[in-house]
């Protein structure tokens, strides 16, 4: 994967293991969540906000890439306007790049992309459609 994955989806992906593995009293983690949760303290602990897929151990990856499959892969809501020549999407929030290049990022792309749009909030799918985009 070519950009950094935030600690914040570390966190969704944490999180979504410890939903569908709720550990038991007693019981140890579930292991996507133990891997995870390593990779989690580690950036923590070293005040960092991102990792390099390749500072993932596998279990971590793969449960990560586990977690990203349940994600909903596009921010589109159908209300496309770099279609009519806008450099950034009104519906959505990506730039026309990205809309045309999208089926060609890898997910750690593609979340980048995602926390833009979020953090900027200005988007259709953010304000007046942001129930349609649910």
């Amino acid at each position: 994967m070519r950009r950094p994955i935030h600690i914040t989806d570390i966190e969704a992906a944490i999180n979504h293991w410890r939903a569908l593995r709720p550990m038991q009293a007693g019981a140890t983690l579930a292991s996507e969540v133990a891997a995870l949760a390593t990779l989690y303290a580690h950036l923590a602990y070293h005040r960092r906000s991102e990792a390099l897929a390749t500072e993932f151990s596998a279990p971590a990856l793969a449960a990560w890439l586990a977690w990203y499959e349940c994600q909903s892969d596009t921010p589109c809501i159908a209300i496309c306007s770099t279609s009519q020549g806008d450099a950034q999407c009104k519906g959505c929030g990506r730039s026309f790049a990205e809309v045309q290049q999208w089926l060609e990022l890898d997910p750690s792309e593609k979340r980048a992309v995602w926390r833009r749009i979020t953090a900027e909030g200005q988007a259709l799918r953010f304000t007046r459609y942001a129930e349609r985009a649910r």
